[in-house]
């Protein structure tokens, strides 16, 4: 089963910014006016780009044949097997391949994030006064609280990595190997902001 992770807050960014840019990519085609057009498009065709590679395209992926680490421009694969331990500081850190060290894009842990945390994992004083009541939280409630006590979304991705790297260990799979890829799609993207930005400075 695959499971897949990465900063809601910039993927949910990233997607308002496409129904931004395909409103404006319409009114563009419509009201073409020649350079000034082609500027503008040119603009919105760089900065779409590099929101692609840095908001919408990082993930972090469980599949259950190994971690997929989705960064700006390159895919790496890393069998369970050959993970050998995870530690959180502002990103997930992953040791694997004897020593190697694979830093995954996302999701990543901010300062605010990490304070937060600790906020909500630090023991509520109880309520005084005649009418104060503490809200009735369901077993699956108290259950997701006290998962996520203290630690920040990152840390507890973390310890999945920790768990799933555990679990393999002693299994032997054929052909066990970290294999690293670049992003077509991504490259793609660059490429036609690239041209865009070409076409603006070559056409009157």
């Amino acid at each position: 089963m695959k499971q897949t992770y990465r900063s809601k807050t910039a993927f949910a960014l990233g997607c308002v910014w496409l129904a931004f840019v395909a409103f404006n990519a319409w009114d563009l085609t419509v009201r073409y006016n020649g350079k000034p057009s082609l500027i503008a498009a040119a603009v919105l065709g760089v900065i779409t780009a590099l929101v692609y590679v840095i908001a919408l395209r990082p993930a972090t992926v469980f599949t259950e044949a190994g971690l997929v680490a989705r960064n700006p421009l390159r895919s790496t694969f890393v069998p369970w097997t050959l993970v050998e331990g995870a530690g959180v500081s502002h990103s997930i850190n992953v040791e694997h391949d004897g020593g190697q060290m694979l830093r995954l894009w996302t999701p990543m842990s901010s300062a605010r994030e990490r304070a937060r945390a600790q906020r909500r994992g630090a023991p509520k004083a109880p309520r005084r006064g005649r009418f104060q009541t503490e809200p009735v939280q369901t077993k699956a409630e108290q259950m997701a609280a006290e998962a996520f006590a203290g630690k920040t979304h990152a840390d507890w991705v973390g310890e999945q990595i920790n768990e799933r790297a555990q679990a393999a260990k002693g299994r032997t799979e054929e052909a066990a190997t970290t294999k690293v890829t670049w992003s077509i799609d991504a490259i793609a993207v660059l490429a036609l902001a690239v041209v865009l930005v070409v076409a603006a400075i070559i056409f009157p």
